[in-house]
């Protein structure tokens, strides 16, 4: 092989390496999907939204249905307000309910979207009424140790 020949398969290669590395980190941003397919809004109201982004992924039966757009804090009553866009084909009913999920153990979160028995579909701007908050790990992990110190501090009563 010529030397211009090998230069030419590097320059390849490293484009194609490029290209590699922007898909992935694409991905791993949940920026892959630049679809911008009729979709419709609806809003969920949380106590806690935990670590939730915008741009995280809606899903129902682990399917992707549409992305979390905004986030924000309503000033009367101090839920955090979550607007989601929602693929124009997919109908939930009235009664269906939200939740942020976590997806694994210390994954990211997303919402999860569970259909309801309701003949009446959600329609653009909607509230989706039912709805559970994140589960903060931090929280659970505290209510535990404090359960176990009062556990302790019970036991050593009954001793004396």
């Amino acid at each position: 092989m010529s030397k211009k020949s090998i230069e030419t398969l590097v320059g390849l290669f490293v484009v194609l390496g490029v290209a590699a590395l922007l898909f992935v980190s694409l991905k791993a941003a949940n920026l892959a999907s630049f679809s911008n397919g009729e979709s419709y809004k609806l809003q969920a109201r949380f106590d806690n939204i935990g670590g939730l982004k915008a741009r995280a992924p809606v899903r129902s039966a682990g399917v992707v249905v549409g992305r979390v757009t905004k986030i924000a804090l309503d000033a009367k009553t101090y839920q955090g307000v979550v607007t989601l866009e929602i693929s124009q084909g997919v109908e939930f009913p009235k009664d269906s309910s939200a939740k942020i999920l976590t997806a694994g153990l210390l994954g990211d979160q997303y919402i999860g979207i569970e259909p309801g028995a309701d003949d009446k579909n959600f329609a653009a701007g909607d509230v989706i009424k039912q709805t559970q908050s994140a589960v903060v790990l931090e929280n659970l992990i505290g209510q535990f140790l404090f359960n176990k110190a009062a556990d302790a501090g019970t036991e050593a009563g009954d001793k004396k």
